[in-house]
Parts: structure tokens; C-alpha cells; sequence
């Protein structure tokens, strides 16, 4: 009695440690997933905002080209106030009709200020030999914000990558599950004719102890599939944003599609000047170059034009209104030895970023190269991936025919199964393979 309830047990185990099928959503697409991710992915979203970071510093350094405006304005109580005072006879004397009249005939006391005392102007004023050292940091800050827009087009190539890893991770997982069911399935039946037959005395334990551990083992790899496919789940929903519990797949449409791959020369060519890590490592150079520009045009003194406007009162030693205009020269002495070293830095900051082009130009061809070949044998491995995948399909019609004939058990069929699904897994597998390695090649060209 306790043999004839191990296979319907067993049956329920499986179909318990089976993925739960999703009914009520909506499958996602590949490209979905990867419109997703560039849209709400975090670390994308801190690339886009670098790059207006520094676009803003383009055109705050763009500003200093201007006059520079200052407006100041003060107020002052006074609580003692200056006097002029003019003793009697300060002047001289004036003889006047036989007698003598002091200048001034008595002392004279003129106040110098007010107790209350306001004054408020604006100053302009334009740089003239600076010019060219602005000039230059805006080119550097211009620079900077190009180095910005290739890391993020990086960035999102990086996550368009990850995406098509991950969605057909899950999708590769999810053959392996059905084959470790057709397996498992196929040992509970042989387990269970087993237990028949040693019911009858036709075999021994030996036999059904070994179909049990056939069927732990593959419950096992069951566990651990289930376990990789909540991983992928994870990363995919952090990846794409998405906040439902469970992720429905749908099968890529174009996965079959195969693109035949270019001339490598022409794939070299395209590198050599649009390779984003090239590009990167290029800008890299011309920031130190124009680095150095603006750390020579730094010793030159800053001379401009001033001009402005002051209003007081209070003070009646100065006019209530003055308009003024002049120059302005200014020199830090100290700087011109400064800038010396500063010089010898950034020389040899151009230096560091000359061996990194070359350096990088050298590593681009030869994964340009290497990446070329790996393509033409993924192309390879898909055709023949593809043949098991039709061979198993036929072999799976056959032996379905057959089981109608009443030719063949349900083993047969379950058996074929697995082996399908396994051609299937690696179907898909040899397919991410060409898509990741054609997608590498044209990254690399900057196709």
C-alpha cells in the first residue's frame, strides 16, 4: 500500500518545486527590459545629470568673458564730526582806513561731514589679457562635459548588455527547468516499476535505491535553477526598475537572426576613430594639452578697464555723483614661479594620458580581433545548436506517433523531452552568446 502512494507523492513534489506559471501579466520583451533600464536605471540617470553638471560648467565658465558688475552701497552714523577751523587772522591783516582788520576778523569753524552718512555705486569691470585663459578653460569645461556624454553612452551600453544577459539567463534557466522535470518525472516512473517489480520479486533494492538518488539529484539542480532564477529575477527588476513580484518573459522574436560579420579591416578602421574608449582616452589627451595652454597664459598680468558710478552724502569733501572710467593692473609675482611647476605637472599629466591612447588604441584592435573571430564562432555553434534543436523536435513527433500507435511508453516521451529542452537550453545559450559577442564587435567599432 505504501509503494502505490510513492509516485503520486513524488509527482506532487515536482510540480511543487516547479515555477508557478503567471496568467494575469503581461510578458515583457527583450527590448521592453532594455527601454526600461535606460530609463529608470539610477546609475544611468547619475551619468545623464553628470553630463548636464557639466554643460552648466560650460556656460558658467562662458560668463567670465563679460564685465563683471559690482554693485555695494553702505550706510554710517557718525557721532563726531570733523571741523575746519580758521583762526582770526589766519590770513593776514587788511589795513583799512588807518587801522588794521584781521582776515578773518574772528575764527571760523566749517563741520567736514554729517552725522548721517550713505553712498552706494557699481563698478564695471572688463578683463583684457585673460581673455585667452578663459577662452581656454571654457574649451577644457567643454571637454570635460564630451568626456561626460561617452561615459554615459558607455554606461548605457554596459546596461543594454546586462539586460540581454539577464533575460536570457532566465530564459536559459527556464529550459533547464523543464528539464530537470522531464527527468524527474521520467525517474518517478521507473521508480515506480521498479517498486512493482520488486513487489514480485523480480528485482532488488539495489536498483530503486539508485533511481531515489536519481531523482534527490535532480531535485537538487531543480533547487538550485529555482534559486538562480529568483537571482536573475532580482537583478533584472533593480536593473529595468520594475517593482512586481514575478517577471513574465516573452521569447525573442529575432533570436535566429544572424548577421554575417563584416570585413576585419573595416571593423579596425571604424575603431581606430570611434571606439568610445578611444574617443575617451583621446579627449582625455586634449583636456591636459589645453591644461597646460591655460596654465602658460596664466603668467600673464591682469590688466582691464574699469568703469562706474558713485553716488554719497554725508561727506561734503566729495561730490554727491561721480562717474568715473580707468584701468586696472594687477600682477602676482609669485605666480610666475608657481606656474612653472604647475606647467611641469600638467606636461607630464599629458604624458600619462599620450601612453594611455596608445595603450588603449593597442588593446581596442586586438580585442577588435579576437572579438571578430569569437563571432564567427558563435555563428558556428548556433547552426549547429540549431540542427540538435530540430533533430530533438523530430524525434519528439516520432515518438509521439508512436505513442499513439501504442509503440512506445510515456518514458520515451519523457525522455525525448528532456533532451529537447537541454537542445533548447543550448540553443538559447549559443544565442546569447552571438548577440553579446556581435554587440562586444560593434561596440568596439562604435557602430
Amino acid at each position: 500500500m505504501k509503494t502505490k502512494l510513492i509516485f503520486p507523492i513524488l509527482t506532487l513534489l515536482a510540480g511543487t518545486l516547479a515555477p508557478a506559471p503567471s496568467h494575469a501579466q503581461q510578458p515583457l520583451t527583450l527590448e521592453q527590459a532594455v527601454d526600461l533600464a535606460l530609463q529608470n536605471n539610477h546609475l544611468l540617470n547619475v551619468r545623464k545629470l553628470q553630463v548636464s553638471e557639466k554643460e552648466a560648467k560650460v556656460a558658467e565658465d562662458a560668463i567670465k568673458r563679460y564685465p563683471v558688475a559690482s554693485v555695494s552701497s553702505s550706510y554710517q552714523y557718525n557721532a563726531n564730526l570733523g571741523q575746519l577751523v580758521i583762526e582770526q587772522g589766519s590770513f593776514g591783516a587788511l589795513p583799512l582806513g588807518g587801522t588794521t582788520v584781521a582776515l578773518p576778523n574772528e575764527a571760523k569753524t566749517f563741520p567736514l561731514g554729517k552725522h548721517h552718512n550713505f553712498n552706494a555705486g557699481v563698478t564695471l569691470y572688463q578683463p583684457i589679457t585673460q581673455l585667452g585663459k578663459i577662452r581656454t578653460g571654457i574649451e577644457v569645461a567643454k571637454t570635460d562635459a564630451e568626456l561626460a556624454r561617452q561615459e554615459q553612452s558607455k554606461a548605457a551600453l554596459q546596461i543594454r548588455q546586462a539586460i540581454e544577459k539577464l533575460y536570457y539567463g532566465l530564459l536559459i534557466t527556464q529550459k533547464q527547468q523543464e528539464e530537470a522535470n522531464a527527468k524527474i518525472r521520467l525517474a518517478q516512473m521507473r521508480l515506480y516499476d521498479v517498486e512493482s517489480a520488486l513487489l514480485s520479486g523480480k528485482t532488488i533494492d539495489v536498483n530503486k535505491a539508485g533511481l531515489q538518488a536519481n531523482i534527490a539529484d535532480e531535485e537538487q539542480n531543480l533547487l538550485k535553477l529555482r534559486i538562480q532564477t529568483e537571482d536573475y529575477t532580482a537583478d533584472l527588476k533593480q536593473l529595468t526598475g520594475i517593482d512586481t513580484d514575478s517577471i513574465a518573459l516573452a521569447p525573442v522574436l529575432d533570436a535566429g537572426a544572424i548577421a554575417a560579420a563584416g570585413p576585419l579591416n573595416s571593423y579596425l578602421s571604424n575603431a581606430a576613430t570611434a571606439n568610445n574608449d578611444i574617443k575617451i582616452a583621446s579627449l582625455t589627451e586634449i583636456k591636459t594639452q589645453k591644461a597646460i595652454r591655460a596654465a602658460e597664459q596664466g603668467n600673464l598680468p591682469d590688466i582691464g578697464l574699469v568703469a562706474g558710478y558713485s553716488y554719497q552724502t554725508g561727506n561734503l569733501l566729495f561730490p554727491n555723483n561721480n562717474p568715473f572710467v580707468g584701468a586696472q593692473f594687477k600682477w602676482n609675482i609669485q605666480d610666475l614661479f608657481a606656474n612653472k611647476q604647475v606647467i611641469r605637472q600638467r606636461h607630464f599629466l599629458s604624458q600619462q594620458a599620450r601612453e594611455n591612447l596608445i595603450n588603449t588604441q593597442n588593446q581596442v584592435k586586438n580585442d577588435v580581433s579576437k572579438t571578430h573571430r569569437k563571432l564567427t564562432q558563435a555563428t558556428a555553434l548556433i547552426a549547429v545548436a540549431e540542427k540538435a534543436v530540430q533533430y530533438r523536435t523530430e524525434e519528439l513527433k516520432v515518438q509521439t506517433d508512436r505513442q499513439a500507435s501504442g509503440l512506445n511508453l510515456e518514458a520515451d516521451i519523457l525522455n525525448t523531452r528532456s533532451l529537447l529542452a537541454k537542445a533548447e537550453a543550448d540553443l538559447l545559450a549559443a544565442q546569447l552568446n552571438y548577440r553579446l559577442t556581435h554587440s562586444d564587435l560593434q561596440r568596439l567599432a562604435g557602430e
